[in-house]
């Protein structure tokens, strides 16, 4: 099957970031929806449906582990996979992340190519 054109979420309150991943996103041929806290997102995933989300831990009002935990228990969004995303490299830090029911970590500041390389390997699992 065909990983082309995947609705993707990226959740992070860095401009930088969300403008990186949406610029890597689309010239991987994917559609991107940006959201900058865990709020903003969460009126976003009900709307837009993404098939994959990066959700950035590290955000003012809702962080990471909390948007993701309340995605998760929301039944029609439990199966969509969620990659944390963070500036620290840590074991603790990826360990709560799975807790709350994320599938895997990104370092930042990624590459266009592990950032592709994630939504390939989720992407397939639809």
């Amino acid at each position: 099957m065909s990983t082309t054109g995947l609705k993707v979420l990226v959740i992070d309150d860095s401009n930088t970031i969300r403008r990186s991943a949406e610029i890597f996103l689309k010239q991987g041929g994917h559609e991107v929806m940006l959201a900058e806290d865990g709020f903003d997102a969460l009126s976003k995933v009900n709307d837009y449906e993404p098939h994959l989300i990066f959700c950035d831990i590290l955000m003012p009002r809702l962080d990471g582990y909390q948007t993701c935990a309340i995605i998760k228990r929301n039944a029609k969004f439990s199966g969509v996979p969620v990659v944390m995303l963070s500036s620290k490299d840590g074991v603790f830090d990826k360990a709560r992340g799975r807790m709350v029911g994320s599938q895997d970590y990104l370092t930042k500041p990624f590459t266009k190519d592990q950032l592709l390389q994630t939504v390939q390997q989720f992407g397939t699992a639809k």
